[in-house]
């Protein structure tokens, strides 16, 4: 009965086994041989506004090795067949690749010596050259598919763009301002490996393919990025400055070229120099000097406190909060229209008329254009500037910001005043992205709305008084451009130096609108701390937004409009007002 019974139990266990455990040991034999490799996604590229391609990804492979398998590699040779081992492998390797074998066969031999199953032979191979590794039928040969970043432009976009890490991390710039719409979802590859190393072709192989990244398309222009970029590049070597900005947008915020230098190559980000990584006209916030007194004009002349003809006295100094102003040259007492004071960027001027002004009032018209907020482009790192206030303004600070002192601004948002300008008193959003195309379609970037600032018969009479500054009696004649009607606006000031503590050098801009009448292009010019020569907006920046203007124009096949003569007197009578 005994022997009956041990006999019984040893029946059930065999069932047990043979049976009931059958599908689990079976599955627990399968997840051994299991194993997971991940599919990058191939990131999206970015193209300019005509297709051109700025940023694209290529697959590259990191070959891998476990040695343990390769030291049995056989080939063969002279008409039999050896065991050529790791030496052997190292070799026809490093011919597939055309590369060298002693580093393939070290890192072979430092694995092996520990009986490690992983190593990288060699990393980032072509396609083609990991085809032919593969077909040698090494085994413990292995791949990893991994992407590397190309950017056909180099330094032209770079700051614009940013870069990608080893990792596949964006490193500013649009790659990370885009980066869910770029980076795609990986996928899985899932094989059966044999316990040799080799992957079983018959096994039980499973690929949930990658989903690759968008493309995203963006505002900029290329040809004239290109333009810009060389350019400015010529401007900042010629006047010795530290760095320089140039924006080029239409009068709806749609940024055409955003160029800073000097600039770095993000192709080869380990041996990338330059005072900044990230796109100044964005980050970098100064303070503007007499560009800003635009905005003091037109909350003149949408108060009704000034017209473009309006008589003004200006001495050589004049007291206020305590403090004796002066304009940029010494010069006897002179009789300027509100037109004259712009053309000729008179600090006092500006004083005096502005000062009738609250200072909420001035604050309001400042916040309106924009001053003191990112707009709206969603670049990362974007500077608000600075604009304290108008409660916390000091007694000097209440005239200053007048006239573009003791506050601070981007070239972008700069940019924006005049495009709002241009676009008779309207501030559309600034766009850089147009929008994102996937296997569903284009999806346009979402945008904010537009808003008046200052109505459109006060734009035109702005745009007026900015001609006078482009002419024989302005300040920035060096800003014309033949066959074309021109508005804009030079700006010298005093460079705040954050190291330092401490004004040390010059701001030198001009910004500036053509063809007048029917405005097509902004484009602004920046130079930080010219040091050759001059360091008026007038001299190192006027000539730079002519070229930069002119090939806009031709390029965008404008048709020439003709100069035009300062629409309003710049001078009065003193003797004829007197009387009157």
């Amino acid at each position: 009965m005994g022997t009956l019974m041990v006999f019984s139990l040893f029946a059930a266990q065999l069932l047990r086994i043979q049976g009931f455990d059958a599908a689990s040991v079976s599955a627990q034999a399968l997840d051994s041989r299991l194993h997971e490799q991940t599919i990058p996604a191939l990131r999206g590229e970015i193209v300019s506004s005509d297709g051109t391609v700025l940023a694209s990804s290529v697959t590259r492979y990191d070959i891998t090795d476990d040695p343990t398998a390769t030291v049995t590699y056989t080939k063969t040779v002279n008409g039999s067949l050896q065991n050529v081992g790791l030496a052997g492998a190292a070799q026809d390797i490093a011919t597939a690749i055309n590369g060298q074998s002693a580093p393939i066969l070290a890192a072979m031999q430092s694995a092996y010596a520990v009986k490690s199953r992983f190593t990288y032979l060699a990393k980032n191979v072509t396609p083609q050259q990991w085809a032919a590794v593969n077909a040698l039928g090494i085994p413990g040969i292995y791949s990893q598919s991994t992407q590397q970043r190309d950017y056909p432009q180099g330094t032209a976009l770079a700051p614009l763009l940013g870069w990608v890490d080893a990792s596949g991390q964006p490193g500013g710039g649009v790659e990370l301002q885009e980066q869910a719409a770029l980076n795609g979802k990986p996928g899985v590859h899932l094989y059966e490996q044999s316990p040799s190393g080799a992957q079983i072709a018959t096994g039980d192989n499973k690929d949930t393919p990658a989903v690759n990244g968008g493309t995203v398309e963006l505002t900029i222009n290329n040809n004239l990025q290109w333009y810009a970029q060389n350019a400015l590049a010529a401007a900042v070597n010629k006047y010795g400055a530290l760095s320089g900005d140039v924006v080029v947008m239409d009068k709806n915020q749609n940024l055409l070229a955003v160029a800073s230098y000097p600039s770095f190559d993000n192709n080869d980000m380990a041996e990338a120099t330059g005072t900044t990584f990230t796109s100044r006209p964005f980050t970098e916030s100064y303070e503007p000097g007499s560009t800003s007194k635009v905005i003091t004009m037109a909350a003149l002349l949408s108060q009704g406190v000034a017209t473009p003809t309006t008589p003004v006295v200006v001495p050589n100094t004049l007291a206020r909060a305590g403090t004796i102003f002066h304009d940029a040259e010494p010069h006897p007492t002179e009789y300027l229209t509100l037109s004259g004071v712009l053309a000729q960027s008179s600090n006092i001027g500006t004083m005096e008329e502005g000062g009738k002004l609250p200072a909420s009032t001035i604050y309001s018209y400042m916040k309106k254009f924009g001053l003191g907020a990112p707009t709206a482009s969603g670049y990362p790192g974007e500077s608000a500037g600075q604009l304290d206030p108008y409660q916390d303004w000091s007694g000097t600070q209440r005239y200053t910001v007048l006239f573009g002192q003791g506050l601070a601004i981007t070239a972008v948002q700069e940019a924006s005043i005049f495009a709002t300008i241009a676009n008779g008193g309207v501030k559309e959003p600034v766009k850089l992205v147009k929008g994102v195309q996937t296997a569903k379609g284009f999806q346009p970037a979402a945008t904010g709305s537009s808003e008046r600032v200052i109505s459109q018969s006060v734009a035109t009479e702005l745009t007026k008084m900015l001609e006078g500054v482009v002419s024989k009696t302005g300040t920035a004649e060096a800003a014309d451009v033949a066959g074309f009607s021109v508005a804009g606006k030079t700006g010298t000031a005093n460079r705040y130096d954050q190291q330092l503590g401490r004004y040390n050098g010059y701001t030198g801009s001009f910004i500036g609108f053509a063809p007048a009448n029917d405005p097509q292009y902004i484009v602004s010019v920046t130079l930080q701390r010219p040091t050759k020569g001059s360091f008026y907006g007038g001299t190192v920046a006027a000539p730079t937004f002519s070229q930069i203007m002119t090939y806009a124009l031709q390029q965008g096949k404008v048709p020439p409009t003709g100069s035009q003569a300062a629409p309003y007197p710049l001078t009065f009578d003193p003797s004829i007002t007197s009387k009157k």
